[in-house]
């Protein structure tokens, strides 16, 4: 398709920890990039989306949840997703369907000094008994910045995503593709399957033991053609916290692996061996080696 004609760019995903935006990017995509769970600070990485269309390419980029930081891998996490507000065509800034919290309206003064387009997403507008409801929100959030669209959807139903889609790419420049038409992401397999690990391990314990968990995929080897070797560290910062991921007879960690495994072979295509191992690492969300080892440091 000419140049002329076709759109490309780059579209950062913003909000608020648990709005949505894994749920959102994963529906836009038509399948799972991104990790979800009900817990805050799910997403740790910037993670590029691909979408083609016939009339344009667009890059999505989820981002993790703007918050107030508590250690140093907080701090990253909140560097990397005001860092795309620099890098991007157009930026999404997803809300829930209630008035605007502390949170939002930290980003809304983030917001200030950009000069991207930004559209607000209202979010999860499912969970309200009447879209009137959105009426005085919109009122709101129009007083507090000039969007340049507001648009309720539904990630979870889904509701209103192709008029989102629609709008995005109004927004875009005119330009080339980025990236081939097979390719949906830019991370790797073994990254995927290391969130994959890390999801599971949010799904089957709480409180704290989730957010001081990091997960390396050291080794990725086919046995044959129909097995696939894959061997994972979990890191935890407490001999407790390991008690809890190992489980009373390795029942905890044999659950984790079974699920992991289930949606990995999904991914890859083949039957995989998950060989998993959980070591402690004391404190290392503020230990600048392992942030760095276990890939949490700035990427080009």
């Amino acid at each position: 398709m000419e140049q002329e004609k076709f759109k490309s760019g780059f579209v950062a995903i913003i909000g608020r920890p648990n709005v949505g935006k894994s749920t959102l990017l994963n529906q836009l995509v038509g399948r799972k990039v991104a990790i979800m769970s009900d817990k805050p600070q799910t997403t740790r990485h910037k993670i590029h989306s691909i979408i083609n269309r016939d009339d344009a390419q667009i890059i999505f980029l989820d981002t993790p949840g703007i918050h107030k930081p508590k250690h140093k891998l907080g701090e990253y996490m909140v560097e990397v997703a005001l860092g795309t507000l620099k890098e991007v065509d157009v930026i999404l800034f997803l809300v829930e369907p209630r008035l605007p919290g502390p949170g939002d309206e930290y980003i809304i003064n983030q917001l200030q000094e950009v000069k991207t387009p930004v559209i607000l997403v209202i979010n999860k507008i499912d969970l309200l008994e009447s879209k009137v409801e959105l009426l005085p929100l919109i009122d709101v959030y129009r007083q507090k910045y000039n969007f340049a669209e507001i648009i309720p959807v539904s990630a979870l139903k889904p509701e209103n995503l192709e008029r989102l889609m629609d709008l995005v790419v109004s927004y875009l420049p005119y330009g080339p593709k980025y990236y081939p038409d097979d390719m949906i992401t830019d991370r790797p397999e073994q990254f995927i399957m290391a969130e994959l690990i890390r999801e599971k391990i949010l799904h089957l314990t709480s409180q704290e033991v989730p957010h001081g968990v990091a997960v390396v995929v050291e080794e990725v080897e086919p046995r044959s053609e129909q097995l696939v070797y894959v061997r994972a560290v979990i890191y935890t910062e407490k001999e407790s916290h390991k008690a809890i991921l190992i489980g009373k007879g390795g029942r905890m960690l044999k659950e984790i692996g079974r699920r992991a495994r289930e949606e990995m072979e999904l991914l890859l295509g083949s039957k995989i061996y998950l060989d998993l191992w959980v070591k402690v690492k004391e404190d290392w969300r503020n230990q600048e080696l392992y942030l760095k080892n276990f890939g949490y440091a700035n990427r080009d």
